[in-house]
């Protein structure tokens, strides 16, 4: 084998070993957000209903966190967890603001 070639499969060698390396953490993230995700549901439907128990001031602050926690759930269902963390945290806003007095 002449030197260029081998040259040529050990570039080859290392870009493959440093794609699985990088895929792996690519799903450590992806892990990350899917618990964040799941904990950040169950979280804002927890302050939803708790808003809803007591009383808001803004009807329409209250919907559109009820239509974001809803999206975010679809959102987690397809593995669209970036969404779905941004969703949450836009719902649990509006929650706040529809108890805001």
């Amino acid at each position: 084998m002449s030197i260029a070639i081998k040259s040529i499969l050990k570039l080859a060698l290392l870009a493959g070993l440093s794609g699985f390396i990088f895929s792996g953490c690519a799903t450590v993230q992806s892990e990350r957000l899917a618990i964040q995700c799941s904990s950040g549901l169950a979280t804002a439907k927890a302050e939803l209903e708790d808003a809803k128990l007591n009383g808001f001031s803004s009807r329409v602050a209250w919907s559109k966190a009820a239509t974001l926690l809803a999206a975010a759930a679809i959102q987690q269902q397809f593995d669209k967890y970036p969404n779905c963390v941004n969703k949450v945290a836009r719902a649990r806003y509006y929650i706040r603001r529809s108890q805001e007095k």
